[in-house]
């Protein structure tokens, strides 16, 4: 079996999803001895990519690909991957992915199963996914051809292998008459916060009640040492800049701990945080869909217990 793992970049940085999807491929050959190639258009990165447990980084090396453009991102993934008939690809599930690789599904007529959390063997290999908004998982098994997404916080980057591999380079004729042509890339305003590496958040939600009650919990946050995050009702009601949102229309977290303060859990906000690997909920609502996924569940009113809690610590 021969894995192709994409690696996403960003002003010579991979993109942390990338990586973890990369673990999410080592693992599978650890149990089937298939091979693990990393495929990335960036040379600084592909040379830090050397330093892990892959058969090779493969470097795609293209002027048309220094910037975004799901075109010659297509091309490239498409020419690569008939020429080395892999069984399986492999990507984080970005937005930049799910722009271009269901393209490239449909052009290598190979099934896509997007948006994963999970691999198993029974003993053979299944990829395990949320369906009907996170109620269910769905198990797929992929018979020898495919392409995979995973979601961000499926699995940690921390825990890839470390070893040494070749980086070979390869290039392609990318002349395309485009008729996409991005624009500038979104950047956030300058005081904006990046809570993608952050290690504990505590998040704000509706709950608090008004924007006056929204110091308690940043004290909380201080006392935790912990990056403030927030649901999306308190953005709309203008309690917080959106560069705090966490959900499906904001920002993807993967935290060691995820302390959430009167926040109901609607699947756009679950979609963002649900990586997390220990989850904390204080909810006055016992069927707060937010304590489905936590591991630590504190039914009751914020306002009795943050102060005995801060209080404590």
């Amino acid at each position: 079996m021969k894995i192709l793992c994409f690696i996403q970049t960003l002003d010579g940085n991979a993109n942390n999803n990338s990586l973890e999807s990369l673990c999410a491929a080592q693992e599978i050959s650890k149990n089937n001895g298939a091979e693990v190639h990393a495929v990335v258009f960036d040379k600084s990165v592909a040379d830090k990519l050397s330093g892990y447990q892959l058969n090779s980084v493969i470097y795609v090396n293209n002027e048309e690909l220094n910037n975004y453009n799901p075109e010659y991102y297509l091309k490239a993934l498409e020419m690569l991957s008939n020429d080395l008939n892999p069984n399986l690809l492999i990507f984080g599930h970005s937005y930049e992915t799910r722009d271009w690789v269901p393209r490239l599904s449909a052009r290598l007529d190979k099934a896509f199963v997007s948006d994963c959390t999970k691999i198993i063997f029974e003993p053979e290999l299944y990829f395990i996914r949320p369906i009907y908004q996170a109620k269910l998982n769905e198990k797929i098994k992929l018979n020898g051809q495919g392409i995979v997404s995973f979601q961000a916080g499926s699995y940690s980057s921390d825990n890839i292998s470390s070893g040494s591999c070749n980086v070979n380079e390869v290039s392609f004729d990318l002349s395309l008459n485009l008729t996409v042509r991005p624009g500038e890339r979104f950047k956030d305003s300058a005081d904006g916060v990046d809570l993608s590496n952050a290690e504990v958040i505590v998040s704000i939600g509706r709950g608090v009640g008004k924007v006056e009650n929204i110091d308690m919990v940043k004290s909380l946050a201080e006392k935790l040492n912990a990056q403030i995050g927030a649901s999306r009702p308190v953005v709309d009601a203008g309690w917080l800049d959106h560069s705090y949102q966490i959900g499906s229309s904001g920002q993807t977290v993967s935290p060691k701990l995820y302390f959430s303060v009167g926040i109901s859990g609607a699947i756009q906000h679950l979609v963002g945080m649900k990586g997390a690997k220990s989850i904390i909920a204080i909810n006055k609502d016992p069927n707060a869909p937010i304590f489905e996924i936590s591991d630590y569940a504190v039914l009751g009113d914020i306002f009795e217990i943050l102060p005995k809690l801060l209080e404590e610590l």
